[in-house]
């Protein structure tokens, strides 16, 4: 059976979107079973948390280099590659019996992961032109926002259930299956469209030539301080909900996540519409709803460092995410219009790199500066700087990088 090539785009839209939720899920489950490998490992708090630190310096270490794979080599294999080794080590964590053994699969995953968002999302920006490009872009993200919640809801679940060695088990052999299924499935971008052509540069080369593109620089700088403010959030928020407002422990952890990724869920999709019609009618429409989101959030945050009022946090708390899910959606569409096909994945490996790599930092930086300044002085600067992100992103203008003369 034929499919008509616009209707294929969407299908590997939909096919990616499972990926990326499976992504999110097999590193976020984790978090869910603390108490039960605690129990049965006997390990730290601190070593739980370290090891969600070997995973996200990994990952950020092996982004750029990922997204050169996807363009020197095909995106489709790395894509499928890298679902079927990170299930394979999802499975391997279940029948982990140490904390070193833990910590080593963990970093692996860092690798495997990392080598799929650069790829993914160019093969997206590949199949959709501009005037699809940010409602198919956001649509994928949905998947972030889907796999959080299941990760954390299946697994908590399925660990009380059946132990926690079930939950890697199970969602291993869930990736694993969609792996062979997705590589029969998928098609390489370049069979259907022209836009796709392999990058044969070398890795020092592209990088020269994406760091010298009008705009890459204030976009990668916009990505990481957006997240700086995702990782302060996801990280310290249940403890300051606890802290500041005596929730329960199950109620901080919902209210922390649920009401910004209910704003995100719908910000993708609102960004994603608004992008493609403004771009359709200014070559800087996406910069501007990215700038909209921004202004949205940034105050958001900054009022819920402040607020006492519950009801008046859960309102900035669905109105940040409603901003940043804007944001988000764009940042791969915003990138194409000055990065060249054959080198949209490597380029988008250093938007992941730094963007993780900042994160890492205000992850610590926030726990060592809680005694002086208080989680809300860190939400509160966090909301500052995202305010000075909106500014910087006005000035966001791609345009192809201009060619060295020999």
């Amino acid at each position: 059976m034929v499919i008509r090539k616009s209707i294929y785009a969407w299908i590997v839209v939909v096919l990616l979107l499972f990926v990326w939720m499976l992504n999110y899920l097999d590193r976020q489950v984790i978090f869910s079973i603390f108490p039960l490998l605690q129990s049965e490992l006997h390990v730290t708090t601190l070593q739980l948390g370290l090891l969600g630190t070997s995973f996200l310096w990994v990952y950020a270490c092996c982004s750029p280099w990922a997204g050169h794979l996807a363009d020197r080599f095909g995106k489709k294999r790395l894509i499928c590659g890298s679902l079927l080794v990170w299930s394979i080590i999802t499975i391997l964590t279940g029948h982990a019996h140490s904390y070193s053994q833990l910590v080593v699969l963990r970093s692996f995953m860092g690798i495997s992961e990392a080598c799929y968002l650069p790829a993914g999302l160019a093969m997206i920006a590949a199949f959709h032109g501009t005037r699809t490009r940010s409602r198919a872009v956001s649509l994928h993200y949905s998947g972030t926002y889907i796999g959080t919640v299941l990760g954390g809801t299946l697994g908590g679940w399925i660990g009380t259930q059946y132990g926690w060695r079930s939950v890697f088990s199970i969602f291993g052999v869930i990736g694993v299956s969609y792996a062979v299924l997705l590589f029969g499935a998928l098609r390489n971008p370049d069979r259907l469209t022209v836009e796709d052509v392999p990058g044969k540069e070398k890795l020092r080369d592209a990088a020269g030539l994406i760091l010298r593109t009008p705009g890459f620089w204030p976009l990668l700088i916009v990505f990481a301080i957006a997240s700086i403010c995702d990782w302060a959030i996801y990280t310290w928020m249940p403890l300051y909900l606890f802290e500041n407002f005596h929730f329960s422990l199950a109620r901080a952890g919902f209210t922390a996540t649920f009401y910004i990724k209910l704003g995100g869920f719908c910000g993708l999709l609102i960004g994603g519409l608004l992008a493609d019609l403004w771009a359709a009618r200014s070559t800087r429409g996406r910069v501007f709803t990215q700038c909209v989101g921004l202004l949205f959030a940034a105050p958001c945050l900054m009022l819920s460092s402040v607020t006492g009022s519950a009801m008046l946090l859960y309102a900035a708390m669905l109105v940040f995410g409603l901003g940043k899910g804007m944001y988000d959606g764009n940042t791969m569409p915003v990138l194409c219009e000055g990065i060249p096909p054959n080198l949209r994945a490597t380029a988008f490996g250093f938007l992941n790199f730094a963007g993780t790599f900042a994160g890492g930092i205000i992850a610590v930086a926030a726990g060592a500066m809680k005694a002086s300044i208080g989680l809300s002085g860190t939400f509160l600067a966090c909301g500052v700087v995202l305010l000075f992100g909106a500014a910087l992103t006005a000035t966001i203008r791609m345009r192809p990088a201009p060619q060295r003369t020999s």
